[in-house]
């Protein structure tokens, strides 16, 4: 192939300006070709312009398969992929430095984003990229990366599970899925926690699916993920400032908004900042069984991983934990094996304890009822709710 030929293409449709598409590319390349190249060298450079103009280049496969949640870029041979096998090296390879480069400033200027010397990281959103759902972009430009451009793509699809299939999945047993349920019909404010892909929104939009449906649920979101089977479900997604730094929609003041219509029960698609403070504030306020998702190693890091969001808002440690003592009731703590299965690993209560709260387990996976059994039986039966 000739890269003569591909440098005069790529100038031309730079020219061009505009949207650029498969037909356009094609048409740059008989152009410039003329009758000097053979079939084999004009399908061999359309093929790679098409790559490098037109959705997310040589990556698009990978980001189409539904398997997959992660691809990541970090030299032009070597191309990483992370879905249910884990993290494995994938035979995708770009061309050269170069490659990944303009590759992730395109992405850049489709997010709205800048990506340069001056402005050498940038993370946004993908819309249409990806097997139906949102890809969210992070990159990274040398000299911040010595090794050379880093692309980070992360698949976000409609979580639209229910109960029955989680469990088709070994995401959750008989006796969890029971307890699940429970916690949902007795209006019990909860906090779906664990890593980054460990199932935790997922195992969300599914307790969600659950709610009665003369219950209208208001949910805020960074992205368009829940998609629970639920005929009162109403989303709000904020949005990141444009290339002008201005018409910023933040989580914080989607929260605010949801109070403002009707919800019998508000959810944070993922608390990760200041709005923490308007969660707890609307949680303490009559909103029973709102829900949430958190970052989180395990159930005990809850009250320390909120301080630290809620010092955000200007909420002291004092404060925070008196607002969580009467906001969130039970902790749901998902983890991911090493061969990439996700599970429910830990049911907690959250327990006031003097100034502050506690973390109490009151069921673990593999080893059944915990010290946290009596809390829970208690916070179940003041609503009418029976312990399976």
């Amino acid at each position: 192939m000739s890269g003569e030929l591909v440098d005069r293409v790529r100038q031309r449709l730079a020219t061009l300006g505009g949207a650029v598409t498969p037909n356009l590319v094609a048409q740059a390349v008989r152009a410039e070709a003329g009758g000097v190249f053979g079939d084999a060298d004009l399908l061999a450079t359309l093929r790679e312009l098409t790559q490098e103009f037109v959705g997310a280049g040589p990556l698009d496969p990978l980001l189409r398969d539904p398997a997959t949640t992660d691809v990541l870029v970090t030299a032009p041979d070597q191309v990483w992929v992370d879905g249910p096998r884990g993290l494995r090296r994938t035979a995708v390879e770009f061309r050269d430095e170069d490659a990944v480069r303009r590759l992730a400033q395109r992405l850049a200027a489709s997010a709205g984003r800048r990506l340069d010397d001056a402005q050498p990281f940038v993370d946004g959103w993908l819309p249409g990229i990806g097997a139906g759902g949102q890809v969210r972009l992070h990159a990274v430009l040398p000299p911040i990366a010595p090794a050379g451009t880093c692309v980070s793509l992360r698949v976000l699809r409609p979580a639209v599970h229910d109960l029955a299939e989680l469990g088709a999945l070994g995401t959750i047993d008989a006796t969890s899925a029971e307890l699940l349920t429970a916690v949902v019909a007795a209006r019990l404010a909860f906090l779906v926690t664990g890593g980054t892909g460990s199932g935790k929104t997922s195992l969300l939009a599914a307790l969600l699916g659950c709610v009665p449906p003369t219950e209208r649920v208001v949910c805020v979101e960074d992205a368009g993920e829940l998609a629970p089977d639920h005929p009162q479900f109403v989303r709000l997604v904020a949005r990141p400032p444009n290339v002008e730094g201005v018409g910023e929609v933040t989580l914080r003041d989607l929260v605010r908004q949801a109070l403002r219509m009707r919800p019998d029960r508000i959810v944070v698609g993922e608390v990760r900042g200041a709005e923490v403070c308007e969660l707890l504030a609307a949680l303490n306020t009559g909103h029973d069984g709102g829900a949430s998702t958190l970052h989180a190693n395990s159930p005990a890091e809850v009250p320390a991983r909120l301080a630290a969001l809620a010092a955000l808002g200007g909420l002291d440690q004092a404060a925070l934990h008196s607002q969580l003592a009467a906001a969130v009731r039970v902790v749901l703590h998902m983890r991911r094996d090493r061969v990439g299965s996700r599970r429910l690993a830990e049911i907690a209560v959250v327990e006031p304890h003097g100034p502050e709260v506690a973390i109490r387990t009151a069921w673990r996976h593999g080893h059944g009822w915990a010290e946290g059994r009596a809390l829970l039986t208690r916070l179940l039966a003041d609503r009418e709710v029976g312990l399976p």
